[in-house]
């Protein structure tokens, strides 16, 4: 039985049992908006002070300068411990991914300053339809994959390929000053077809597929999956 000055209110307790659902579904701790989303308060700043409430009294950890930097205490287990054999396998099987700069998904373009620092994301090992440990991801810089459902500000997750097949979907480096994200095709030049072109192919009919010469296309990995942006 909770003490009095330990009493949650109906808000904070539907805030600890969201993030037991949340990270165990996901593998990962819900954004401040998803909590605002789901316990129907409009407010940022809301949320944060029930968040800090609970950080107070020991349910929650925060790191406020990390992106989904929550995460449950035993405390909040033993009270609200419905999901804690689920969450703690969640958590076990989470990994960190570094975020390593942007990509343009638009028509190509020279890369520019990538020195943006990240922080990595979180995504449980079971969430990817890959058992690679070679995985990085990159914030997309525009809309040509809209159709493959990328859109503007999205993350993906890329493992780690030097090689494609026809159809993956990867980012390449071409003539070694440009990073793109587009489908890959290896397949006669449509103009000579006894030469062989690589052609990037957006997944969006506003943008015109472009022709290399396979030399000068370096595959650098492959989608394995999209985090979107929050709303």
């Amino acid at each position: 039985m909770a003490k009095n000055s330990d009493k949650l209110s109906e808000r904070q307790e539907g805030i600890v049992r969201f993030m037991f659902d949340y990270m165990g579904e996901f593998g990962r701790p819900p954004t401040i908006r998803e909590i605002g989303n789901n316990v129907k308060i409009s407010s940022t700043s809301v949320v944060n002070y029930n968040l800090q409430r609970l950080a107070d009294l020991g349910y929650i950890q925060r790191e406020t300068e990390v992106s989904r930097g929550l995460r449950l205490t035993d405390k909040a287990r033993e009270r609200f411990g419905k999901f804690q054999e689920e969450v703690s396998n969640a958590i076990e099987n989470l990994l960190k991914i570094p975020v390593v700069g942007d990509i343009v998904a638009s028509d190509p373009v020279p890369i520019g300053d990538t020195s943006n620092q990240y922080d990595p994301i979180e995504i449980s090992a079971s969430a990817l339809n890959t058992r690679s440990k070679d995985l990085f991801a990159v914030r997309v810089n525009g809309d040509s994959m809209i159709d493959a459902m990328i859109s503007d500000g999205d993350t993906v997750i890329m493992e780690k390929k030097y090689e494609a097949r026809n159809g993956d979907m990867v980012a390449v480096w071409i003539n070694n000053d440009t990073m793109t994200l587009k489908h890959f095709y290896h397949e006669n030049d449509p103009q000579d077809p006894s030469q062989k072109v690589v052609r990037l192919q957006p997944a969006n009919p506003n943008y015109d597929p472009t022709y290399w010469r396979p030399e000068d296309v370096q595959v650098q990995g492959k989608v394995v999956m999209v985090v979107r942006q929050n709303p």
